[in-house]
């Protein structure tokens, strides 16, 4: 599965920014959706995941409250709604995919697409 994300921009502190990831491929398996993100300096870090259903969700308690991830199956694509920004959030964010389960250790992801950049200004 190839994945490819978007919606990344600059915004300031307290603002809201909606990040998609479009899935092309085999999109007939039912894949896990995750976000990840990784700022400069650090290492890549769990955000957001969801199973194939939408039913259920899990978040980093960092994002927890701020961050809704939703996905559209007929449409292929996972959504990332970032709201209440902080400057501490400014990273590269990541879509990612699993076969089976949500999977918060990057090391254990197969299927990664690029990066869209995220800069919360202060």
């Amino acid at each position: 599965v190839q994945l490819q994300a978007s919606g990344g921009g600059l915004v300031q502190a307290g603002g809201s920014l909606r990040l998609s990831c479009a899935a092309s491929g085999r999109t007939r398996s039912s894949y896990v959706m995750e976000w990840f993100r990784q700022a400069p300096g650090k290492e890549r870090e769990f955000v957001a995941g969801i199973t194939w259903s939408g039913s259920s969700t899990l978040y980093a308690d960092s994002v927890k409250g701020r961050f809704t991830i939703s996905r559209d199956n007929a449409k292929n694509t996972v959504y990332l709604q970032m709201n209440s920004l902080k400057p501490e959030d400014t990273a590269v964010y990541y879509c990612a995919a699993d076969q089976t389960r949500v999977r918060v250790d990057p090391k254990d992801i197969n299927y990664w697409g690029q990066g869209t950049q995220v800069t919360v200004s202060s």
